[in-house]
């Protein structure tokens, strides 16, 4: 029987997550999801100085938004500094790692003089015979094998050899008692049973030093995914400046998780030309043979044009209580379920985001909406009060209040005043909309309903009566 798959998502606290993050999480869910297998969460907060607990919330947040649940976790590595010290200590009793007392000084002059003499900056070995006790300062070196090759298997680069010799004997814990990033991957890894490790091409480099760790501790080497990197317009690495920001922001921005991880996941795997995945054909589609060898390129116009997609389909109880923070936050009652869907109704199809639908249909929350002056100006004068007052004096008759009984009624109502439909709907939706322009004015009828189209159409004839001239 084949092992059980395990992945894993081990994020630093330092700041928010961002898009590469991001990917790399959803990729690893996907192949875990994909194999059957577990998910593994991990946070990385050795770096007391720069981990806070702010982000971590954050990022626990922003996978949680994504629909990315993990099945263990999430572990705190500072929680875990116990098994790092003892697994130190039984390599350093096996010979394979030895107390180093070089101070940063010495070993960064060492470091500019074989740049300088175009050599390597790699450690010298100073210290790797000399049989030291543990002191206050000092930290504890890797024992590097000094000849040979490792070979990293790589499940979507293919085969890569690092010649030994080029990898110096890295520091595994600093003087401070706290282990190095490459050290404690390797710990947890190895204690956590973790399968599989999909991450960034930007790890490769630490690779080889990363098996040789798991392989003088004893533990299962994982199979290795580098995943290309993503990059921006100009093909330059992926920066705010190429308006990639963290996955909270685009939530914020107006954007549906669902159309955030399928554009994730096509960035940098594919399957034929379908641009549109739900949830359930991801997991059943996603294989690591599928990813790129080239970087993928963000591009936010993309990214727009699915958000898009998705408010067009997305289901409308789902979309009611999505959209109730972003009326909110404008200070809207969205208690009246019914309202809110017809307004959702009047504009998925017309916006791309939801901050688009949030301020596009802040109007229908209003009773007491302004009127844009160019648009009273125009439609809110004397010649158009007897329009408004025939549809408010009929409106409340009307036993068709469909789209096809409103356009009748209205055509009717203006027939009868002697004038063109258009003169009819263009004053009657600047007196229900506040502007000239909105959806189609049956549609904004509708969803404001009988009562609160008569209430409207009052207060803009108090208004026409109180701005004579």
């Amino acid at each position: 029987m084949s092992e059980k798959i395990r992945t894993r998502f081990a994020p630093s606290p330092t700041g928010f997550l961002h898009i590469g993050g991001a990917r790399t999480a959803l990729f690893n869910w996907l192949y875990a999801r994909h194999s059957n297998g577990q998910f593994i969460l991990r946070i990385e907060d050795t770096d007391q100085v720069r981990s806070t607990a702010e982000s971590t919330r954050a990022i626990l947040d922003s996978l949680l938004w994504l629909g990315l649940n993990w099945d263990e976790g999430p572990f705190f590595q500072t929680e875990r500094g116990e098994i790092y010290r003892k697994v130190v200590k039984r390599l350093i009793d096996e010979g394979k790692a030895y107390y180093c007392t070089c101070a940063p000084e010495e070993l960064e002059e060492k470091r500019k003089q074989a740049m300088s003499e175009g050599r390597k900056p790699r450690y010298d070995g100073t210290c790797r015979e000399r049989g030291l006790a543990r002191t206050e300062k000092s930290a504890v070196r890797f024992r590097c094998p000094q000849g040979g090759i490792t070979i990293v298997n790589d499940l979507i680069r293919g085969s890569i050899s690092f010649n030994n010799e080029e990898l110096d004997d890295l520091v595994i814990e600093r003087s401070d008692g706290w282990p190095t990033y490459n050290f404690a991957v390797v710990v947890d890894d190895g204690e956590m049973g973790i399968t599989h490790v999909i991450r960034g091409d930007d790890h490769l480099n630490n690779t080889p030093r990363q098996i040789l760790l798991y392989e003088a501790m004893g533990a299962a080497v994982p199979q290795f995914g580098h995943v290309p990197m993503i990059l921006g317009a100009d093909k330059a690495r992926l920066s705010k400046r190429h308006g990639a920001t963290s996955v909270m922001a685009y939530r914020e921005m107006g954007y549906l998780p669902e159309a955030l991880v399928n554009y994730l996941v096509r960035l940098g795997w594919s399957h034929g030309d379908q641009e549109i995945f739900s949830i359930e054909e991801l997991i059943h589609l996603f294989t690591l043979e599928a990813v790129g060898k080239s970087a993928a390129v963000f591009n936010p116009e993309k990214l727009l044009w699915l958000n898009q997609r998705y408010i067009k389909t997305y289901p409308e109880e789902k979309l009611v209580d999505t959209m109730k923070p972003f009326w909110e936050r404008r200070g809207l009652d969205t208690s009246d379920r019914e309202l809110t869907g017809g307004v959702i109704s009047d504009f998925r199809g017309r916006v791309k985001t939801l901050v688009d639908m949030a301020d596009a249909g802040v109007f229908y929350f209003k009773d007491g909406l302004a009127y844009d002056n160019e648009a009273a100006g125009k439609f809110l004068k004397p010649e158009f009060a007897g329009h408004l007052r025939a549809v408010m004096e009929k409106v409340s008759l009307l036993q068709d209040y469909t789209k096809n009984g409103i356009e009748g009624f209205l055509r009717a109502v203006a027939e009868e005043r002697g004038t063109k439909l258009k003169s009819v709907a263009q004053a009657l939706r600047v007196a229900l909309t506040g502007k000239t322009v909105s959806p189609g004015i049956d549609e904004v009828m509708i969803t404001l309903g009988k009562e609160r189209v008569v209430k409207r159409l009052k207060r803009a004839l108090e208004y026409i009566e109180s701005h004579k001239s």
